[in-house]
């Protein structure tokens, strides 16, 4: 699916462009999540390696959820390097009523408008392909002000708390929980 669903420029005028992935961005991926890894930034991963085995298992189960629309994933890449990545998927059983929301971008283009933009577009995108979702949730690491601001321009709502549920850098930090009817 190499259908380009955005292109425009960041804040700061990187020309940006956001699609789905392919199995050729195999190595940007892999290049991505261990750069994000190594900035121990606002994610699970915290300094882990992630080897091309892993990332070859990851990339098939994100094309086969594509194909059978129950995830929308889309990348965004500036000067064909993979930048920022965000994800809309279905829950399962008793919860297929609920997608979960999973957002990154990379340090150096972060604060220009590129998170707004993936947000709006994976959301979007999500409610056209994904059927039956009723609520969107979304966890935020509560050190992390700026992604929670985002998160409530969109109409989130914080609806709970799990104490110390994520473990960033050394320190355990609550975990904050928020969902958006749809």
């Amino acid at each position: 699916m190499d259908e380009i669903i955005f292109k425009g420029k960041s804040k700061k005028g990187k020309e940006i462009v956001i699609r789905y992935p392919e199995k050729a961005d195999l190595q940007e991926l892999l290049n991505f999540i261990n750069e994000l890894s190594q900035e121990k930034t606002f994610i699970l991963y915290q300094g882990e390696v992630i080897n091309e085995e892993y990332e070859i298992k990851y990339l098939d189960s994100i094309l086969k959820q594509i194909e059978e629309k129950t995830r929308v994933h889309l990348l965004v890449f500036c000067n064909n390097k993979l930048i920022g990545g965000a994800e809309l998927s279905k829950d399962r059983l008793a919860r297929k009523h609920v997608g979960i929301f999973h957002m990154a971008v990379l340090k150096d283009f972060r604060s220009e408008g590129i998170g707004k933009i993936l947000m709006s577009q994976v959301l979007e995108e999500g409610l056209k392909v994904i059927s039956g979702l009723k609520i969107i949730s979304i966890s935020v690491f509560a050190d992390n002000p700026i992604a929670r601001k985002l998160y409530e321009s969109f109409g989130f709502v914080e609806c709970g708390k799990l104490p110390k549920g994520v473990k960033h850098g050394n320190e355990f930090i609550d975990e904050i929980l928020l969902y958006k009817g749809v």
